[in-house]
């Protein structure tokens, strides 16, 4: 073998080794012939970009070969994209390509979502055109409101702080500051309150804890006393409180009425008169037989009678 021959044969082989891994970098597989070849339209694509991976339920079927601006006048400026298909999955002419986003770093790809109603979808046919909103847009979008609200809450707030800069002179100003400065002191004070009660809770931790316990103890007496009040028989006491009750008035009634010997003694006058009299008698025989007991009693040793009663000596001696 000659020598030419051999660098032709070499130099072939580098050039088909070239084409193979320039086709192999692009994902296109020489030795396939059976791919499928579909169009879709689109105003943006969005990012999406030639040798972009072709899906469908998450599985790898196919590359974006071409992306170009639509050459029709009545279509300028939509972009017509062409992708390949290697898989014999069939779908309808129904089915959309979507173009969705790969990751959060960038780069997307296109997805096959698709419908079985309808005529099926042969090589070289248009599909309907999607493009999946991206996170991104979709936060911006639910910000787009909050944020036109937000500058409207910050130009009201500009507008109140204006009106407050002019309401508010110098001293107005100063005031406020000294009242911001005395409701910092207040609260400092009430903190050093809480401090020293927090320190007296704790020092007279076991004064507390038994004081609990001694009132826990009395609330159990008295819940105690309770439930011998509710188990004693108090309507039973009560009505002999009221049988009491009803004597007593019922004797009162008597007496007010002059009836039995209280009440006689206590309405009859003649009876109360004899009794003054027969008292005041009683008080007299007393004195006299203080004055001159020998009248009533008579004691003689030698058996010496006794002077007889004088009326007149009687009344001397009463009157010294």
């Amino acid at each position: 073998m000659s020598k030419e021959l051999k660098t032709g044969i070499i130099a072939a082989l580098i050039i088909a080794l070239a084409v193979w891994g320039y086709n192999f970098l692009k994902r296109q597989d020489l030795f396939s012939s059976g791919s499928r070849y579909f169009y879709v339209e689109y105003n943006n694509i969005n990012g999406l970009s030639e040798a972009s991976i072709v899906s469908i339920n998450g599985l790898q079927v196919g590359k974006v070969e071409k992306i170009a601006f639509n050459e029709s006048q009545d279509k300028r400026g939509t972009l017509l994209v062409s992708f390949s298909i290697d898989n014999d999955f069939s779908f309808s002419k129904n089915s959309v390509a979507k173009i969705y986003s790969a990751s959060l770093m960038g780069g997307q790809n296109l997805a096959i979502i698709p419908s079985y109603e309808g005529e099926i979808a042969k090589s070289g046919d248009f599909l309907k055109g999607e493009v999946e909103q991206g996170m991104f847009d979709a936060f911006g979008e639910k910000l787009n409101p909050i944020q036109s609200e937000l500058k409207n809450v910050l130009i009201g707030a500009d507008s109140l702080l204006l009106g407050v800069n002019q309401v508010l002179d110098i001293e107005s100003r100063k005031s406020l500051n000294r009242s911001i400065l005395g409701l910092e002191k207040t609260i400092l004070d009430v903190r050093k309150t809480l401090s020293s009660v927090n320190t007296l809770l704790v020092d007279n931790k076991q004064t507390l804890t038994a004081t609990v316990a001694n009132a826990k103890k009395i609330t159990d007496d008295f819940s105690k006393v309770s439930g011998e009040l509710a188990s004693a028989d108090i309507g039973g006491m009560i009505k002999k409180v009221e049988t009491t009750l009803d004597n007593v008035n019922s004797l009162m009634v008597n007496v007010k009425e002059g009836k039995g010997t209280l009440g006689k003694l206590m309405t009859d006058e003649k009876m109360y008169t004899n009794l003054a009299n027969a008292s005041k008698e009683l008080e007299e025989l007393l004195r006299e037989m203080k004055l001159n007991p020998k009248r009533f009693v008579h004691f003689s040793l030698f058996g010496k009678k006794a002077k007889p009663y004088n009326e007149d000596n009687n009344k001397n001696t009463s009157n010294k």
